[in-house]
Parts: C-alpha cells; structure tokens; sequence
C-alpha cells in the first residue's frame, strides 16, 4: 500500500485538490449546495421585481417607497459583503453561510405576511444581510473547494443567476393561473423563504469546512479529515511547515487587516477585480430599464405576455452564463471580460443612437447583443476573478471588499440612472452609460494580472511574482513543502 501523503500546511491540501480529474460524488453535491445559495440571492431578488406591480397597487405604494424597496438589499450589501468576508476569515466558511439562510427564510416570511410597507422593507433588509453575507463566502468557498483546472466553472454562477430569475418568473405565471390576485406578489416572495429552508437544511447536512482555511489555522488534522469526507481523498497530517507556525502564531487577519488587499501585488488584483464588479453592475441597470420596455411593445402589455418576454430575454443569459465558462478557461478572465466590455459598450452606443427610430424587431437584438457580452464576460467574472485572485487568508475578505463595490454599481443603478433617465431620456441615458463598460474595457487592457494565466506564491507579508502556469494562489512551493 502507498504511503498516504502528508499534509503540513495550506500548499499540501491545495496541492491534493488540484490533483483531482474531476468533481464528483460528495463534492459535486457540496458544489452544488453552495452554488445554491446564489440561486437564492438571484431568486429574491426576481421574487421581489416580479411582484413589485402588483404589490404598489395593493399597498399604494408611493414611487419613493419603491425606490427604497427596490435599492434596500444592494445598499445592504455594501456593509455585509466586508462583514462576510470577515466572518468567514475568523470563524471559517461555513457558519456564515447557515446564518445567511436564516437570514434569508425570515426576510422571506416577513415580507410575505407583511400587511405595510414598514414591514416589507424590514424583510428585505434581512434579506439584504442574507444577500451580502452569501455572496462573499459563497464565491471564496467555491474556489477553495474547486481544483485550478476547473476554476473557470466559478463563472457558471452567472448562469445559476438568470435561471434563478427565470424560475422566479415561471412561478409567477403558476401563480397568474391560480387566480391569487393582488397577492400574487405574497407567493412571489414567500416561496424564496421555501428555496431558503431547503438550503439551509441541505447545507447543514452535506457542507463540510474548507480542508485550506482549516489548514491555514494549523488546524491539520480536521484538514485531512475533510479531504476525505468531502474528496475521498486519504492523507495524514503531518508536522507543520514554517508557513503554517507561523500564520497559526500571528494575529487573525480582519477588517483592520483588509488593507492588505491594496498593497504590493495584491493591489492590481484588488482594482482589476472591483472594477469589473463595479462596471458589469452599473451597465446591468440599462438592461434593467429597457427590458420592461422592449417586452411589453414585441410580447404585448398583459402581465402573462410581459413575464413570458422577460424569460425569453433572461434565456439569453443563461447562454451567456454557461458560455462564460468557456471563454474564462480559453482567453482567462482579464481578456473575456475585455471582450465582454468592449461587446456592451458598442450595444449601448447603439441602443443610444437608434432608440426609438429603428424597427421593434431590430431594436431586440440590441439589449440580446448586451445581455449576451455582458453575461459571458464581465458579469460572471467580476465574482470570480476576485475568488481566484486571493491565498485563503484574504480570500474572503477580497471576494466581500470586492462585492461591496459592486452592490454600490447596484444602487448606483437604481438611483442615479434614473433620475438621468428622467432628465436625458432613455436614448441618451444609453450614451452616458456607455462610459462605464468603456473604463472597464480600458482597465482589462491595462492591468495584466489573470488568475487563470498564472502561478503566484504567496508570504506572510503578500504575494511574490507571478511565474507561468496556472493554480491557487495557495499553492506555494508545494515540492519544497516536502
């Protein structure tokens, strides 16, 4: 019998996961677990817009009142990204992602049952917490669980995002045909609280600690435990290396600490990775704005025709999605979301130029044009490159600074666009927006940091520079380690 390999630090167990040919059995079920919680984050979010009409007219609510509706859980996020990200430095991957759920099931229920708006708005700021919080972790487990070769998947979350819509607006023409009125925005929103409690409990019962943060604890023993219990994978811990005494002795990183991600090599990674985040959630909103528009004037004005036009449109982003891992693995992140950016920003000067002049029939290829660049590129990367860019000491804190710039693109969406909207019109609302995949674009070009195009190594005081190859940046002198 072969010895079994020794675990002595952070490099090992990333060493034995990206050895792995592929993902399967209890692993892909945890994968799939954690990809679920941004189903849920995504589900929320469309249970929400799905019954926003019906809801305004039964609780006359006032166009102020939706705004805040409308913009309480990314303004949430802004402060629950970092907050997760730090939970998920001290106390380990996994806690938060429960908490996020319980988060989420009572923000559901609340909202559902609620009988004003006070009421509404407290449910969706449980249900922003949940949102920031699950994002952050979600993204830095998934790199931790996920062997180098296959981290392009990590994009995949951008496909779970538009089924998840998708799903949210099939349920809402269910709903429509049982005839539940006024209250349909209620089962909206209340069956997000039934996909919330199935997570919990499925995550409660199959998700394991990450073998890497427990590592780099000096935790080695309930490492190796791990990798077996999730991997098959059969090691023993051994004793620790330099790196591991001494992480295991210094202080906890935290939010003090997050400051890290804005020195040495980290910084490029830091500014690449937020702007992208930023760009793809601010250019999201134009979409946002013409979709209601070109879906009532092709699918017609009833709410059965308007939700079948929505689905068709988030169709194209499933594509993009699923497309988006493709690409991230065969250009890297940094040129795909180049590509995507420079896709957007040629679609929205067009939709700029010819909006309202050109034929209904034409005009839709226009947002399909931008749904699809913005989905296979920058919109599922502005997630993953931050999770692949980070050792796991920062990992999470980088994926929840890096959210938190993006939930501002968010309200800056919600906020700022349409009052330019109101002042300039749509068409030239388009012309200005443009500006943003624009600097993106130009910030891919300039920066040449790709997670999936090199190997880094990693110290106590940052990262050393990139050499060839591709994998963790937790894969430090793993032959050396030995």
């Amino acid at each position: 019998m072969a010895p079994r390999p020794s675990v002595k630090g952070v490099a090992d167990v990333v060493a034995l996961i990206d050895s792995l040919s592929r993902i399967a059995g209890r692993a892909r079920v945890i994968w799939f677990l954690v990809f679920g919680g941004l189903f849920l984050d995504a589900y929320s979010n469309a249970a929400l817009s799905a019954g926003l009409g019906p809801m305004t007219t039964q609780m006359e609510l006032s166009s102020t009142q939706i705004s805040v509706l409308t913009a309480t859980a990314p303004a949430l996020a802004i402060v629950f990204n970092p907050v997760g990200g730090w939970l998920a430095t001290r106390i380990g991957r996994v806690p938060p992602l429960l908490l996020a759920k319980v988060f989420a099931v009572a923000g559901a229920l609340l909202a559902a049952f609620a009988g004003d708006f006070s009421t509404v708005w407290l449910g969706r700021v449980l249900v922003g917490v949940a949102y920031g919080i699950d994002f952050a972790v979600a993204m830095a487990l998934l790199a931790e669980y996920t062997p180098a070769k296959f981290g392009g998947r990590l994009n995949l979350w951008q496909a779970v995002w538009y089924t998840a819509t998708t799903s949210n607006l099939a349920l809402a023409l269910v709903f429509f045909h049982l005839d539940v009125g006024a209250d349909i925005w209620r089962w909206s929103v209340g069956s997000a609280a039934v996909v919330a409690l199935a997570l919990l409990v499925g995550q409660w019962l199959m998700l394991s600690e990450s073998p890497t943060w427990l590592a780099s604890k000096g935790r080695l023993e309930e490492a190796v435990t791990n990798l077996d219990r999730i991997y098959g994978i059969k090691a023993e811990a051994g004793t620790p290396d330099a790196r591991t005494r001494a992480a295991t002795a210094a202080p906890a990183i935290g939010m003090r600490q997050a400051g890290v991600l804005f020195r040495g090599e980290y910084l490029p990674r830091t500014i690449l990775s937020s702007v992208i985040s930023l760009g793809q959630s601010m250019q999201y909103f134009a979409v946002g704005w013409y979709l209601p528009v070109i879906s009532l004037t092709i699918f017609g004005e009833s709410f059965e025709k308007a939700t079948v036009g929505s689905m068709v449109f988030n169709a194209f982003g499933i594509a993009g999605g699923l497309a988006s891992a493709y690409f991230g693995r065969k250009l890297g992140l940094r040129l795909s979301s180049a590509a995507g950016f420079a896709g957007v920003f040629v679609a929205l000067l067009l939709m700029g130029l010819t909006f309202g002049r050109i034929p209904t029939a034409v005009a839709f290829l226009l947002p399909v044009a931008f749904i699809l660049c913005h989905s296979a590129g920058p919109g599922a990367n502005g997630k993953s490159i931050a999770a692949l860019s980070y050792s796991s000491d920062v990992r999470a804190l980088g994926t929840g600074v890096t959210g938190m710039v993006g939930s501002f693109g968010s309200v800056a969406g919600l906020y700022v666009f349409p009052q330019i909207k109101d002042s300039l019109g749509l068409g030239n609302t388009f012309l200005v927006l443009s500006v943003v995949p624009l600097l993106g674009l130009i910030t891919c070009l300039a920066i040449k940091w790709d997670p999936m195009r090199s190997e880094v190594s990693v110290d106590q005081d940052g990262p050393a520079a990139p050499g060839a190859g591709g994998s963790h940046p937790d894969a430090t002198a793993a032959t050396a380690a030995r």
